[in-house]
């Protein structure tokens, strides 16, 4: 797909090879929404208008309903780098702003055990371009949250095996500096699972449209392009209401909700290939509907597009849809009998539970996936 550059915000800014394949690139597939072109002329009307640019931007709604695949999207229009920080309940403020560890000489390198030693080895022979949380999660295939633990405890390790000895330090930004420092689209998901009030007032400061960032080994300001994309779940287990001082450093916030039937049906068929638009509305109707019955009687899993995507793919797969509906759907909403009654029942009083019977192993069915290009 060709990317439009009408909304780019430096055009004649040179990127570096690697910093070019961080642009996202829209798939076939994509689709644009009204938020996605709402968000990108507002941006673009305010981003030389000083105070009044739009720089931080809230994407808050259910899991599913396309918060980071808007803010990717943004990322093409915008002809800005993609990456993102996945927040977790114990970040401290070594998570926001990176860690410094010690260079240790060949020998004490030697003494550690094999999955400490590639670890420092893929650190020192970064070329700074990647957060040390980035580099452990390429190297062991770790979560984010674990990769910060893993820099926590290497760090006691290395120290231990110093001996006493004069070392080298080296700083490794996090991927929010490196971000903040280069002018990137940064996506900050779920912010409000932080308990430490520390790190928030880090992150506050750091979203000020003059913002500045104290790292250990200088004061870093705010690059001009910097875009941070905040994605928070609502109503998410573990989760807060998003601090109210971060909420008021958003200059434009998007409320996320499953898209109009007409929408959802487009997407399926764009993702999946699978063409019926009789078969796709059903399936969209009982998305809504269950989507609306968890909302109404406080069931925490949420009905949304992506469920609708792998129901639809195992429909156009040959399975049926009635049975796939509880391993594609009502699974991912919840597991509990009582739940899955009300649930059911939401369904069979809109009819729909006939309906999906009626979706045989005939014609509809047999309707296979096409070769997306």
């Amino acid at each position: 797909m060709q990317e439009s550059k009408e909304y780019y915000l430096s055009p004649e800014r040179p990127w570096s090879d690697a910093e070019k394949k961080l642009v996202w690139k829209k798939p076939v597939s994509h689709k644009t929404s009204e938020e996605e072109r709402r968000i990108s002329k507002e941006v673009k009307r305010n981003w030389n208008r000083g105070e009044m640019k739009i720089a931080n931007i809230l994407l808050e709604g259910d899991a599913g309903s396309g918060k980071t695949q808007l803010a990717k999207a943004l990322s093409a229009n915008f002809g800005l780098p993609y990456t993102k920080v996945t927040c977790f309940a114990d970040m401290d403020k070594s998570d926001i702003i990176g860690a410094i560890l010690p260079v240790i000489s060949s020998e004490q390198l030697e003494k550690l055990d094999p999955g400490q030693k590639c670890i420092l080895k893929a650190l020192y022979e970064s070329d700074g371009f990647q957060s040390t949380t980035e580099i452990l999660m390429d190297v062991l295939g770790l979560t984010q949250e674990q990769a910060a633990l893993e820099i926590k405890q290497l760090l006691e390790l290395v120290e231990e095996h110093t001996d006493g000895e004069a070392v080298e330090y080296r700083f490794y930004p996090s991927e929010i500096v490196r971000a903040y420092q280069n002018g990137y689209l940064l996506e900050i998901q779920e912010p409000n699972v932080i308990r430490d009030a520390a790190v928030l007032m880090a992150l506050n400061s750091a979203l000020e449209l003059d913002g500045s960032i104290n790292l250990p080994t200088e004061i870093i300001r705010r690059h001009p392009d910097f875009i941070a994309v905040i994605t928070t779940n609502r109503g998410y287990v573990g989760s807060r209401p998003l601090n109210e001082s971060l909420r008021d450093r958003v200059q434009h916030s998007e409320k996320m909700d499953l898209p109009t039937k007409e929408v959802m049906i487009e997407r399926a068929m764009a993702k999946t290939g699978y063409q019926d638009e009789e078969v796709l509305g059903v399936l969209a109707d009982a998305i809504m509907i269950l989507d609306t019955t968890a909302r109404a009687n406080a069931i925490k899993g949420v009905a949304g597009m992506r469920s609708l995507f792998y129901w639809t793919d195992a429909v156009a797969g040959g399975a049926s849809a009635k049975e796939s509906l509880y391993h594609k759907v009502l699974y991912k909403i919840t597991t509990d009998s009582e739940e899955i009654k009300i649930l059911e029942e939401a369904l069979e009083k809109h009819d729909l539970i006939t309906s999906l019977e009626t979706i045989t192993n005939g014609v509809k069915k047999n309707e296979k996936l096409t070769a997306m290009p």
